[in-house]
């Protein structure tokens, strides 16, 4: 039974990874999660200074998820190669990068830095607000995420994962636009914006009114806007969005994922990546499937 994928020249040993925000670098989860067992571990995002974030309440659930609107708060890419890429050398898996910015400037300059390091891939987050498009996140406009894909992939030494905002009206024109500009893969999808109010206190639940939703109430979404892309263009996507388990991670290969990636369930369950991983398995078992890649794109079309 082969579970092995390949994306953009990397194999990993499963299509399983954790998305980024939900996991840290792993240090927090390694006390109870083999990270051996992981396909990739994708990074928290990472900035060219450190980030304060924004100012709290930064969490809220909601029903079948939760709301976030913590900023990207990070210490920053001196902090991060002096400590996340070492700690995670030590693990059999796959070190995916995830990069943030508030232009075009601020990505390079990590993508540079992180040129010459033992990286395997880098994911590039596109629903950073743009400050030089007044605060319109670079995944929102078709014109703006060609532009920061080809100016990334100019210094880019790994693979480039571009990952897309849901908060579009085509996620197929947004999917072609990366491709076109040299993207290697996409990931998708990123959160929700949503909103919540606190009926007693007639206040926002957040201090920063709207936040990101994820959760498994925005995975019927994600797996339409995966199935979407995948149509649209030949690169691989990394499918995310409410995955809570094995069968909700296959879901995502039947629709067009090449691989997937577990969120928000980290938080309510830390073995959550492993349990699917070890899902996927008995599936394949149960179905006499040899090859993961068999069940990629492999709905049956009505």
């Amino acid at each position: 039974m082969n579970t092995k994928v390949t994306i953009a020249g990397v194999t990993l040993s499963n299509p399983v990874m954790t998305a980024s925000g939900t996991f840290g670098s792993g240090m927090e989860y390694s006390d109870f999660v083999d990270l051996n067992r992981l396909g990739a571990v994708v990074t928290k995002g990472v900035a060219n200074v450190p980030w304060q974030g924004n100012p709290t309440p930064r969490v809220a659930e909601t029903y079948g998820g939760m709301l976030n609107a913590i900023g990207l708060q990070n210490p920053g890419i001196d902090v991060f190669v002096e400590r996340d890429i070492p700690f995670l050398q030590k693990y059999d898996t796959k070190i995916i990068v995830n990069v943030c910015g508030k232009t075009v400037k601020d990505y390079v300059e990590v993508v540079e830095r992180l040129a010459d390091e033992p990286v395997d891939m880098l994911e590039i987050n596109v629903s950073c607000p743009n400050v030089k498009e007044g605060a319109i996140a670079f995944g929102q406009k078709p014109e703006s995420l060609y532009d920061i894909t080809s100016q990334i992939k100019k210094k880019a030494k790994q693979p480039v994962i571009m990952k897309l905002s849901p908060n579009v009206t085509d996620i197929a024109e947004m999917a072609r636009a990366a491709e076109a500009a040299g993207a290697d893969a996409l990931s998708m999808i990123n959160t929700i914006t949503g909103m919540k109010i606190d009926i007693h206190r007639r206040k926002f639940a957040l201090a920063n009114k709207t936040g990101g939703l994820s959760g498994p109430a925005i995975k019927p979404v994600a797996v339409r806007m995966v199935y979407q892309a995948s149509h649209a263009v030949k690169i691989p996507i990394i499918g995310m969005g409410g995955i809570a388990n094995a069968e909700d991670a296959i879901e995502f290969l039947l629709a067009g994922a090449s691989a997937v990636a577990v969120g928000a369930m980290n938080f309510v369950n830390p073995y959550a990546a492993v349990e699917v991983v070890e899902g996927i398995e008995a599936y394949m078992e149960r179905y006499g499937i040899e090859d993961v890649t068999e069940l990629i794109g492999a709905v049956e079309e009505r």
